[in-house]
């Protein structure tokens, strides 16, 4: 990984930073292997919890794939269509 993930530190405290950098993982790791479909939804849950606008969301994960090519909105989107417990794998 050679870029940074968007993270507001002024405002999040260090368990929402915790937090929101779970969720990009989880959506780095559907890229470059599998992760549960249940594990990404709850880490975008909480994501959501932190990061309640959508534009704010959508800003966040716009910097984030364009930093690493990973794109939040398509892997949430595929898990939620998913099956509980299903493996999501993006390409």
């Amino acid at each position: 990984m050679s870029y940074n993930y968007p993270i507001d530190e002024t405002y999040w405290s260090k368990e929402e930073i915790i937090d929101v950098v779970n969720f990009y993982s989880l959506v780095e790791q559907a890229y470059e292997s599998s992760v549960k479909q249940d594990e990404l939804l709850l880490a975008y849950t909480r994501f959501k919890q932190i990061v309640p606008s959508k534009s704010e969301e959508k800003q966040l994960c716009g910097k984030f794939e364009k930093e690493s090519g990973y794109s939040c909105y398509r892997t949430v989107k595929q898990a939620k269509s998913a099956s509980t417990g299903e493996k999501i794998t993006m390409s």
